[in-house]
Formats: C-alpha cells, structure tokens, sequence
C-alpha cells in the first residue's frame, strides 16, 4: 500500500477517534454534573426528622390518621460463609431483639439464605436469573429489600440498626426512606405500603440497571444500592403527575447538632465493604477537590490529545511536501 493511501486511511481514523474521544469526556462531564446535583444537593420528597414524626403522631386529631404501612418488620441474614448456618453475630442479634421485644403485636419475618431466594422464585421470577447472577452478595440482599417492600409493605431495618422505641408513628406515611443529611439516600431502613407506585419503578429497574463497573464499590452502589435508589427517588418525583403528594424523607444525620434519633440506634455494620469504599469514603468527604481534580484531568487529557493531533498534522503535512531526489541509477535509467 503506497504512502498516499496510508494518509487517506489514516486522516479519517485519526478524526474519528478524536471525536470518539471528544464524545465520550462530554459524556462523562454530563454524567458526573447530573450525579453531583441529583446526590449531593436537595433531594426531592418531604424532610422530616425523627421527633417531628413523633410530635406529629401525638398531636391531637379531629378523626384517626390514615394507616399505610402494615405492622411488619423485615430484617434479611445471609450468611455469605455458610450459607446453611442462620447464627448471627451477638451485636447484630441483640439490636435485632431491641426491635422485636418493643414490638411483641407486630409481625417479625427474618429473611434468611434459602428462603429469600424461594420467595423471589415465587413472587418475581422473572427477576431469579438476574438475582442468581448478581456479582456481589450484599446485592442481593439489596434487591431482595425492595421486593419486600413491594411485596408485604410494612418496615425494613439493617440489622446494624437497633429500635430506640415503638415505630408506630411511622406506619402513617406510605412510603420514606432515612437520609443522612449529605450524599446519598439511604437504604438501610425503608417503611412502604404494599405495592406503592415507587417501589414498582425501583424493582422494575434493577434488571436495566444491573451493570457491572470495574470497580466494586460502582457495581454495588450504582446497580442496586444507595446510588441506585437514590437516581430512583429522583426519577420518581419528576414524573409525579400534578397533585400527587411527595414521598418523605426521614432524618438519620449522625453529625454533631444534628436532630436526635427518635426511633434508631446504630450498631457496627460495614459488612459489605470492599477495599474501594475507602477511597469513594474519601470522595464523600472531599468532594469540591474531587471535582477540581477532575476537571484539571479532563483540561489536561484534552490539551494532550489536542497536541497529538497537531502533531501527526504537522508531520503529514512535512510528508506531504518531501520529494525524492533522483539517484544517480535513475539518471542512468533515464540515458
């Protein structure tokens, strides 16, 4: 192949890969603002904390409030070692028993190993194969919390999560997840009436969600946790109709001054932790260098290629104008 076709093959390519990556960082640039406003900014629903939910209750009413959630605690055990071995660890098991003795009337369901996957293949076997496949246990114990909120409604607690007191003043929204007061929405303790609208859209969104990142903390935080849910919540009060009421947003900010805790405690948790939360931990918590950081790479990447390209301009313009000397063999060739 001569010279000339080599440049007619490779201007094009060359153009197009620019654009390509030119695409791709806008891309991205896009992803990470719309990311940053719809995480780490005002999020939608109604903010309430946890004594305005009590005081609320307690106040007197001209007729009974309404009763959404059924009296139902969920709390879901995998034990991803052994699976056939249900034996929690002492702190978890003793916040467990904080909740189920403050609630000896209610309903208590812990959802092991065996039976959480019977109930998916039941109730939502559509969902089995993508559930069987997730790449990390904690997922599935993600997505199964949502099933059940879709499911028997009712109140979903993490068993790192202890009950301070009866939770009865909760049943009278129709469905609220906790919050933090920064980042992300929480998922770790979640109260829904049965087959709420937003529950069907975050269920039927785990399948089209379900990717998997290269790093562990994205697969799990973008595919079905707190980041999952999150863009869910987001989405769902977007496309609420005029007139339709928000959802709420319960107070569980463990800051210093922040509102107490009413009706939660906290115990150790993190067993889901990869060796990548650290560094996401400290992105949460330098989150205005992340972003200048970002942006200087992106600068930087796009001044780098911007010169590559000027150069490979510049030397196939430099080829573009060589010509070859005649060679004494031509001359002779020639006589």
């Amino acid at each position: 192949m001569g010279i000339r076709a080599c440049r007619a093959i490779r201007r094009p390519f060359l153009l197009l890969a620019l654009c390509f990556v030119a695409l791709f960082l806008m891309y991205i640039g896009i992803r990470l603002t719309a990311r940053i406003q719809g995480i780490f900014f005002q999020h939608a629903g109604v903010e309430l904390t946890q004594d305005e939910v009590a005081l609320a209750f307690h106040e007197p009413h001209s007729r009974p409030p309404t009763q959404y959630i059924p009296r139902i605690i969920h709390q879901i055990f995998h034990n991803w070692h052994d699976v056939d071995n249900a034996t929690m660890p002492d702190i978890w098991d003793e916040a467990r028993h904080s909740c189920t003795s403050l609630h000896p009337d209610w309903e208590y369901i812990l959802w092991t190993t065996g039976p959480s996957r019977e109930f998916i293949h039941k109730e939502y076997p559509w969902y089995l194969e993508t559930y069987d496949g997730l790449s990390f246990p904690v997922q599935r114990v993600d997505a199964l919390r949502y099933f059940l909120m879709r499911h028997y409604g009712g109140i979903y607690v993490d068993l790192d999560n202890g009950c301070r007191t009866n939770l009865e003043p909760l049943l009278y929204f129709p469905t609220w997840l906790t919050y933090g007061g920064h980042g992300t929405l929480s998922n770790n303790i979640l109260g829904a009436q049965p087959n709420h609208p937003f529950w069907n859209l975050v269920t039927e969104s785990l399948i089209p969600y379900s990717w998997k990142y290269p790093l562990p903390y994205l697969t799990i935080s973008f595919a079905t946790g707190q980041w999952f849910l999150t863009e869910l919540w987001e989405r769902y009060h977007a496309e609420l109709a005029d007139g339709q009421p928000p959802l709420t947003r319960i107070m569980m900010d463990g800051r210093p001054g922040s509102a107490p805790w009413t009706f939660f405690t906290a115990t150790e948790g993190g067993s889901w932790s990869n060796w990548d939360n650290y560094v996401f931990g400290w992105i949460g918590t330098h989150l205005v260098e992340f972003v200048l950081g970002i942006v200087v790479f992106i600068l930087a990447l796009a001044g780098l290629l911007f010169g590559f390209w000027k150069f490979v301009r510049f030397c196939l313009v430099r080829r573009k104008r060589y010509q070859r000397l005649p060679s004494d063999k031509d001359e002779e060739t020639l006589d």
